[in-house]
């Protein structure tokens, strides 16, 4: 594997092959940017010992409420978050989060027109408990793989990678919710009907249960037409 100063490797793959390996980092209902990735990559890998960063799709979503959109965030154990890996991370139950999110998910989708169908998968998410966070990504991102029938192998990293060859894609900061869509020019929005959508507007890139509980299977074509196949990535 060859290997480069970051920066330098990252600017070879925007004018090199187009690449056929991502690095993301792990997410709670990640946005449709992250599962168009998802979707078309050959192969995945999460990054599992960075160290944990805050205000991050690792602990947060964004859905469609009434008024504006909504933002979920889980709380995690204090810690020392500086020195420990976002797999060593421990959600928070000193707040009753789930409750919350689960009765703001039902509210912003219970009239959407696969809310029903897809209720009874995501509700156990809101009921069991998890004591890593890491954990309860990858289970709730298991599911919603096999709802979108996406057959993909996802691994984890052992160690943090920071040098890349010409055929990997580092996204693990680039798909954030402080960051600029535009950034990746390998994504396209493409509209889809929304319960809101009359009085607010459509809303770019939500969580993939917007998606799913808007479009139910017809979400693997917005997936599929999201996707530009392109090495260019923004630095």
């Amino acid at each position: 594997m060859q290997e480069n100063n970051p920066i330098e490797n990252k600017k070879e793959q925007i004018a090199g092959e187009i690449a056929d390996t991502v690095y993301l980092s792990s997410a709670y209902l990640a946005p449709v940017q992250y599962y168009s990735k998802l979707m078309h990559y050959k192969q995945v890998y999460l990054e599992a010992h960075c160290n944990y960063v805050k205000q991050t799709y690792r602990t947060r979503c964004d859905i469609a409420g009434a008024n504006s959109t909504l933002t979920l965030s889980i709380p995690v154990d204090k810690g020392d978050m500086i020195k420990c890996p976002t797999k060593g991370i421990k959600i928070s139950y000193d707040t009753d989060w789930q409750r919350l999110h689960w009765k703001s998910i039902e509210s912003a989708y219970r009239t959407s027109p696969f809310f029903d169908y897809y209720e009874d998968d995501f509700r156990p998410f809101y009921e069991k408990k998890w004591n890593f966070l890491f954990d309860f990504n990858i289970e709730i991102q298991e599911l919603i793989l096999s709802l979108l029938s996406i057959d993909i192998k996802i691994q984890q990293t052992h160690t943090y990678k920071k040098d890349f060859a010409s055929n990997e894609l580092d996204l693990r900061e680039i798909i954030h919710p402080k960051k600029s869509i535009n950034a990746d020019q390998q994504f396209e929005v493409i509209p889809y009907y929304q319960v809101f959508q009359e009085k607010l507007g459509f809303l770019p890139n939500l969580s993939i249960i917007d998606l799913l509980f808007n479009m139910g299977n017809e979400a693997r074509l917005v997936l599929r037409n999201s996707w530009q196949p392109s090495s260019n990535i923004i630095i």
